[in-house]
C-alpha cells in the first residue's frame, strides 16, 4: 500500500471518529433523559408489579393473576381496544378523502387553520360543548325534535346519550372531530410532496383519476401513512381527559377506559395492580410499534 493511501485511509478514520464523538456528545443529553425520566421509572414499576403494596413482599406473578381476573380491567380493555379498532381507521380515511379535496383548492392556509383549531381549543371548552350537544337538553335533541315536529315523522327526543350505549360513538365522534386537523396536514404534506411529472406522464399515457390515485398517490404517502398511524394510536389514549371530565370516574360502561381504571385504583391506592397493568399496557404498546415498524420496513 502506498504512503499517500494510507494516509488518506488514516485521514478518513480520524474524520469517522471526529464524527463518531460529535454524534455522541448531541445525543448524550436525549439519552440522559430517557433513562431518567422513562427507563428508571420503568424499571422501577417492573419490580413492583412482583411485590404488594405495604409489605414489599415478593409475590411473584400474583398481581398479574389478580388484574386479569378484575371484571373492570376486562372490561376496560375490551373497550379501549375497541375505540382504537373503530378511530384509526375512520380517522385515517376521512383525513385522505378531505386532504385529497383540499389539495386542489388555492387557498389551503386559510382551510389548514380551520381544521387545526379544534387542537387549540382548552379540554375544558370541549366538555363544554359535548353537555352542551348531547345532553338531554342538548342541541341534538332539540334538533332532532324540531325536526320531527316540522316532517312529522317523530316526536321529542330526550336521549341522555352520555349515559346510554350511545357513549362510545360520542367519544368516537370527539377524537375524530378534535384529530382530523393534524391528519388532514399530514395527508397534505405528502400529497404536495408527489412530483406533478408522475401525474401528468400517467394522464398522458390514459390513467384515469382512480388510476392515478391508486397506482401513483397511494403508494407514494406511505411515509405519511405510517407517522399518522402512530400519532393517531398514541393519541387515541389521550382522550380520556375528555371523557373523565364529561362523565367522572365511572362513566356509563361503553365508555370505561383504562385510564378510569388507572385513576380508580390510583384513589384506592392498589398500586401493585397499576404496576402489574402499566407493564401489560406498556410492552403491548411496545410490540404494536414494533409490528407497525416492522411493516412499514417490509412494504419499503
Amino acid at each position: 500500500m502506498s504512503v499517500t493511501k494510507r494516509r488518506k485511509r488514516q485521514k478518513g478514520g480520524l474524520r469517522a471518529h471526529k464524527d463518531m464523538r460529535a454524534f455522541l456528545v448531541f445525543l448524550a443529553p436525549s439519552l440522559a433523559g430517557v433513562a431518567v425520566f422513562v427507563l428508571m421509572p420503568f424499571l422501577d414499576v417492573f419490580g413492583r408489579s412482583f411485590k404488594t403494596v405495604v409489605t414489599g413482599q415478593f409475590v411473584w406473578f400474583e398481581n398479574y393473576k389478580t388484574i386479569f381476573a378484575n371484571q373492570a380491567f376486562q372490561l376496560a380493555v375490551k373497550n379501549t381496544f375497541r375505540f382504537t379498532l373503530v378511530c384509526i381507521p375512520l380517522l385515517v380515511v376521512i383525513g385522505l378523502m378531505i386532504a385529497m379535496s383540499v389539495s386542489k383548492l388555492k387557498s389551503m392556509g386559510t382551510i389548514k387553520s380551520l381544521y387545526l383549531f379544534p387542537l387549540a381549543m382548552p379540554t375544558a371548552t370541549i366538555v363544554i360543548v359535548w353537555k352542551m350537544v348531547f345532553y338531554k337538553q342538548g342541541f341534538l335533541n332539540l334538533f332532532l325534535t324540531k325536526l320531527g315536529a316540522w316532517t312529522g315523522l317523530w316526536g321529542e327526543f330526550h336521549t341522555d346519550y352520555l349515559g346510554t350505549r350511545a357513549a362510545f360513538w360520542v367519544l368516537v365522534f370527539s377524537y375524530i372531530w378534535k384529530n382530523t386537523g393534524y391528519t388532514v396536514v399530514l395527508w397534505l404534506a405528502g400529497i404536495l410532496g408527489i412530483p406533478n411529472e408522475y401525474l401528468e406522464a400517467a394522464r398522458v399515457d390514459g390513467a384515469t383519476q382512480r388510476q392515478c390515485f391508486y397506482r401513483i398517490i397511494l403508494p407514494n404517502l406511505k411515509g405519511s401513512l405510517y407517522t399518522i398511524v402512530i400519532l393517531s394510536f398514541l393519541n387515541s389514549f389521550k382522550i380520556y381527559r375528555e371523557a373523565y371530565l364529561v362523565a367522572g370516574a365511572y362513566p356509563q360502561q361503553d365508555m370505561y377506559l383504562l385510564q378510569h381504571l388507572f385513576n380508580n385504583w390510583f384513589v384506592n391506592l392498589d398500586f401493585d395492580k397499576m404496576a402489574a397493568a402499566a407493564v401489560c399496557v406498556g410492552g403491548f404498546l411496545f410490540v404494536v410499534i414494533m409490528l407497525l415498524q416492522r411493516m412499514w420496513d417490509s412494504r419499503t
